[in-house]
């Protein structure tokens, strides 16, 4: 069974947002008159009104969904904490979550550094995965040298043809962690990406974030439909009919659903306009495994299954040293999944027809298949994180940019460093639009 091309997408909500968090809510009630009004309980709303309330403001964050973390979301699956969003804490020396962490003392273990290598039907030999490292090391160091020295272009066009039987393999992998395809990633922004010395959290991701937002005023379900600033102050209109006044405004919903869901009056101003418009929706799922049996071995490894007719992206195996796994889908797989319009039991056969080719139908007998994420089809998210494509790298920077100093964006489109994280969404969480390495959210 193979997915790559088409479109499409299925009828229903997506199957994630059928589980609910592991770590149960506790809030205050919003203020009357509150001095600023954070849209968005991600990472970058729960940073944003952190740090407002540390300084002393009054804050009313109000949230689409039914819960906190955005896409960032732990769930109980038989008795273990498992992300349905995001996972990885990358760059850990420059992630704000990361010292955070720390400085909590919540439960950071570093990613391994060695994964497995899968070829055909055996395991790779010692040679062949000295030979993919150095080929992955390769890869990132030109384009890193093409992007400082080339116009900007699809990223594509900086990976080595030197790499040998590497290259789509690494171009595949690429494409997965930028959440399109090289030839629509922008060759200036793909290396501001930093993936050095990653971390996990016991507990999950989205639980990290949960903790984060206890006792913040918050209220849920409440889809803001409207921004208007033509009088003093700002008014958010919400979409059950409702409004909330406030001084200033921290926008921290996702790129692709601002890109369509929220009306500003007046119209933002073009710069502004344009920037927001023109990012696209990276794609970035997986399908959550119960796999006892499988022949990965050790904590947290990333898995590289390469060969045969399929073409699988990657997967992270024994997470957090139980029995769960993800196999992952990139934007081709997953948007050739919707064009066969039968939801995720799609995905799910993938899923099953690539393993079964790489280690054989009998060794998948105890394989179950909870959950298959679907973020692209969340109404409050549209996609993983915001990709630049070729040509429009300054749009990150112009985000930082208030709008009659009353509106500020927030969110990991703003962010050169860590852009498709949450990381990133935090480190863009700053109400003063910059990133601020002094500020603490502790």
């Amino acid at each position: 069974m193979s997915l790559r091309g088409g479109t499409g997408r299925p009828a229903g909500p997506p199957e994630h947002a059928r589980f609910r968090p592991s770590v149960p809510p506790r809030f205050r009630g919003l203020p009357a008159n509150p001095d600023v009004a954070v849209i968005g309980a991600g990472a970058a709303g729960i940073a944003a009104a952190r740090r407002l309330i540390a300084r002393g403001l009054s804050v009313a964050l109000v949230e689409a969904r039914d819960r906190v973390g955005g896409r960032a979301f732990t769930a109980l699956m038989r008795g273990h904490p498992i992300d349905l969003g995001a996972h990885w804490l990358h760059a850990g020396p420059v992630n704000p979550l990361v010292a955070l962490g720390r400085a909590r003392g919540e439960p950071l273990r570093r990613a391994a550094q060695d994964g497995h290598l899968w070829i055909g039907r055996r395991r790779g030999r010692a040679a062949e995965q000295a030979a993919f490292s150095r080929a992955f090391d390769v890869a990132d160091r030109a384009m890193t040298l093409a992007a400082g020295r080339r116009e900007d272009g699809p990223a594509s066009g900086a990976v080595p043809a030197s790499l040998g039987p590497w290259r789509e393999r690494i171009g595949l992998v690429h494409a997965l962690v930028s959440g399109r395809p090289l030839g629509e990633v922008s060759l200036h922004d793909w290396p501001s990406l930093e993936y050095g010395d990653n971390y996990f959290i016991a507990g999950g991701y989205g639980a990290y974030l949960a903790r984060l937002a206890l006792d913040l005023p918050i209220r849920l379900g409440a889809a803001v439909s409207g921004i208007d600033t033509t009088g003093p102050g700002v008014q958010i209109r919400l979409a059950d009919g409702g409004t909330l006044a406030a001084r200033a405004v921290v926008v921290s919903v996702p790129i692709p659903v601002l890109q369509g869901s929220v009306r500003f009056e007046p119209p933002l101003p073009a710069r502004h306009r344009d920037a927001i418009d023109g990012f696209r929706a990276g794609i970035y799922e997986h399908a959550v495994l119960h796999w006892p049996s499988a022949p990965f071995r050790g904590r947290d490894r990333l898995a590289s299954l390469v060969g045969g007719r399929h073409e699988p992206p990657g997967m992270l195996t024994r997470i957090d040293d139980t029995p769960f796994h993800y196999f992952e889908l990139d934007a081709a797989s997953a948007e050739a999944a919707d064009a066969l319009r039968s939801g995720p039991d799609v995905e799910r056969r993938f899923a099953r027809a690539v393993l079964a080719e790489h280690v054989g139908g009998r060794r998948m007998r105890d394989l179950a298949i909870p959950a298959v994420t679907a973020w692209r089809h969340d109404p409050w998210s549209r996609g993983a994180w915001a990709v630049v494509p070729p040509g429009h790298a300054q749009a990150r920077s112009l985000l930082h940019e208030p709008v009659a100093a009353r509106i500020w964006f927030a969110g990991e489109a703003n962010s050169r460093l860590q852009w498709g994280t949450a990381g990133g969404r935090l480190r863009g969480g700053d109400p003063r639009g910059r990133c601020d390495r002094r500020s603490s959210l502790g």
